[in-house]
């Protein structure tokens, strides 16, 4: 398949699906992902209902926001370029018993036949993965309905940021695996807003969020300084 654009990083897509078997365990290496999952539901929960709207979960990964969505009513579409996430991501929907559908592509490839089609899209977690965000930002921009929302989540570009996502995560506490993040794709929230608003998008709303590892718990602040939320709805 010819990847549209090229705006994936084989590297990345390899480092993911290393991480495939273990994506649904608790306590593994990717524990981050369950701790914080409810405090990403609840951000979106707070601009719009999910319950039959068709919703599309852009990296979805192993399909741990995509299930929580999907068992609050929403018709749900997950898309990641890890052939071995999507893998784990539909035995893991069909062993409990949630309908998703569940696509090995990039969100450009879904261009222009899936334009307008979207109430919902998610974002999480993959802008700082990816080589061209403002690509992803438009593909977003195009496949949304009018009055759709779009829901991203990202790491801001500071010294605070590195300290906490690079040093202290993955180096010292060994939260994460070392080389999840690369630094040089980080983005301030100004340059994501802008993003949006050259797509025609309106950015309603940009919160940062925090993560307690020591309770295992997370939640969303005023303050954009490392981790943080942007909503945006289409014209």
């Amino acid at each position: 398949m010819i990847r549209h654009a090229q705006n994936f990083d084989h590297a990345e897509q390899s480092k993911f699906d290393a991480l495939a078997t273990e994506w649904w365990d608790i306590n593994g290496p990717l524990s981050i992902l369950h701790d914080i999952n409810p405090t990403r539901f609840k951000y979106i929960k707070r601009y719009t209902s999910l319950h039959n709207k068709k919703i599309l979960d852009v990296g979805c990964g192993g399909g741990i926001l995509t299930e929580i969505m999907a068992l609050d009513g929403g018709l749900v579409t997950g898309i990641d370029i890890a052939k071995h996430l999507i893998r784990i991501a539909s035995n893991h929907a069909q062993q409990t018993n949630i309908d998703i559908c569940y696509r090995c592509t990039t969100i450009e490839e879904l261009l222009p036949a899936e334009e307008n089609k979207y109430e919902i899209i998610t974002c999480m977690e993959l802008l700082e993965h990816v080589p061209n965000p403002s690509s992803v930002i438009n593909a977003c921009s195009k496949l949304l309905k009018p009055k759709g929302w779009l829901f991203f989540s990202t790491i801001n570009r500071n010294l605070r940021a590195y300290l906490q996502t690079k040093i202290i995560a993955e180096y010292l506490c060994k939260l994460l695996p070392i080389g999840t993040h690369d630094y040089a794709k980080y983005s301030y929230p100004s340059e994501i807003a802008a993003y949006c608003r050259a797509c025609s998008l309106t950015v309603v709303d940009v919160s940062g969020f925090s993560y307690l590892p020591l309770l295992r718990r997370s939640y969303i602040k005023d303050k954009p300084d490392v981790h943080y939320f942007l909503c945006a709805q289409a014209i």
